[in-house]
C-alpha cells in the first residue's frame, strides 16, 4: 500500500458531503442481493405468527403467492421455502419429503405457475419431516447413516426439481450429497436445476427460532447436531467442504449462519472465488428485534448495516428475514451505507 501522509492525504476529505461519499463507495447494497427464506403451512387463508421471531409468520400457499407479487415488485429475485409439515405426516424414515404431493412440491408448481418472474429455491433435508427432529435416517444408536440418508436426499431433491424449483439447496451437510444429486439431475435431463450447497454450515446455537418456525425443535428435544454439522471452532474446515461440493457440482456454496462467521463468508470467497452466499439466520434476527423493539437500536439504519456487513465480506447475496423490509426501504432510496 502506497505510504500517504498527512497534510497532504486528508482521509476525511472525501468524506465531506454525501456526493464524494457515494463516489468512493466500495460496496452497494439492492434488493437483488437478497434473497427471502418464507415459511408456508397447509391450508388456505392461513396466517401464524412465529413468536420468537417477530414479523415472521407461517403462511398457506395462497397468502405466500400475494407475497411473492410483492416480493417480485421491490426486485427481490428469489424465495427461499421451508416446510410446516404436519405432525401426522413425520416419520423415521422422512417419506413425505419425497412424496409429489407434498407441500413444498405442490408450493413449487402454484409459486411457479403464479409468479414465473421469481426464483423458488428449497431446502433439501429431512429434519422438517423425521419424528426425531434430525437431518437424516438413524440406526438403532441414534446415529445419522450418511450414505443411507443420501438415498432419501436424491429422491426429495428430484421431487423439488421435477415440481420446477429453479434452486435446490442441500442443508443436510451429509458427505457426497451434492454429487450424488447433481448426477440423477443430468440423468433426468434437469441440466439446469442449480445446486446452492450448504456448504459451511455450523452446529450452531442460533438456529433455535428458526426450528420452531419449521415444528422440528420438539422433536429433536436436547439431541444436536454436531456429529455433521461443523465445530464453529474451525475454519479451514470450511474451505475442504466447499472446495468438495464445488467439485462434485454446486454451483453456488453457502455459509450458515452469517454475521458471526463472516470471517468464514471471506476466505471462501477469497480463496475458491465462487458465488458465496451467507444466512442471516433466525438466531441473528430475533437479535435484532429485541433490540429494535425495546428501542435499543435504530431498526431501519442497523437492518441495512448488518446486511451491508455480509457484502462487504464477500458475499454475492443474504439469505434474509429482512429481505422485505430491506428492500423497500432500499427501494425508497434510503442510504445503504
Amino acid at each position: 500500500m502506497t505510504s500517504r501522509q498527512f497534510p497532504a492525504t486528508r482521509m476525511r476529505r472525501m468524506r465531506r458531503d454525501d456526493f464524494s461519499r457515494r463516489m468512493m463507495r466500495e460496496n452497494t447494497l439492492t434488493p437483488a442481493d437478497l434473497i427471502w427464506p418464507v415459511f408456508v403451512l397447509e391450508g388456505e387463508g392461513q396466517r401464524e405468527a412465529v413468536p420468537s421471531m417477530p414479523g415472521v409468520e407461517r403462511l398457506s400457499l395462497d397468502l405466500l403467492i400475494e407475497e411473492a407479487r410483492e416480493a417480485r415488485d421491490l426486485g427481490i429475485p428469489v424465495l427461499a421455502l421451508f416446510p410446516v409439515v404436519e405432525p401426522s405426516l413425520k416419520s423415521e424414515l422422512a417419506e413425505e419429503s419425497y412424496s409429489a404431493s407434498g407441500l413444498i412440491q405442490r408450493s413449487v408448481r402454484e409459486l411457479k405457475r403464479a409468479v414465473p418472474e421469481i426464483g423458488i429455491m428449497t431446502d433439501v433435508a429431512l429434519d422438517p419431516y423425521t419424528s426425531h427432529g434430525q437431518d437424516g435416517i438413524l440406526d438403532s444408536e441414534g446415529y445419522v447413516l450418511n450414505d443411507r440418508t443420501v438415498e432419501t436426499l436424491i429422491k426429495q431433491a428430484l421431487s423439488h426439481a421435477e415440481a420446477g424449483a429453479d434452486i435446490i439447496a442441500p442443508s443436510d451437510m451429509m458427505d457426497g450429497r451434492i454429487g450424488a444429486i447433481r448426477q440423477v439431475l443430468e440423468k433426468e435431463q434437469l441440466h439446469n436445476t442449480r445446486i446452492m450447497a450448504y456448504s459451511a454450515k455450523y452446529a450452531s446455537s442460533y438456529y433455535g427460532p428458526f426450528r420452531d418456525a419449521v415444528g422440528s425443535a420438539s422433536n429433536l428435544g436436547r439431541a444436536d447436531k454436531a456429529t455433521y454439522q461443523m465445530d464453529p471452532a474451525n475454519g479451514d474446515e470450511a474451505l475442504h467442504e466447499a472446495a468438495l461440493d464445488l467439485a462434485e457440482g454446486a454451483d453456488m456454496v453457502m455459509v450458515k449462519p452469517g454475521m458471526p462467521y463472516l470471517d468464514v463468508v471471506r476466505r471462501v470467497r477469497d480463496e475458491l472465488r465462487v458465488p458465496t452466499f451467507a444466512y442471516q439466520v433466525s438466531g441473528e434476527y430475533a437479535m435484532h428485534m429485541a433490540a429494535f423493539d425495546n428501542g435499543w437500536l435504530d431498526a431501519d439504519a442497523v437492518m441495512l448495516e448488518s446486511l451491508m456487513c455480509f457484502k462487504r465480506a464477500g458475499a454475492d447475496g443474504i439469505l434474509t428475514y429482512f429481505a422485505k423490509r430491506a428492500a423497500r426501504l432500499l427501494a425508497d432510496g434510503s442510504d445503504n451505507t
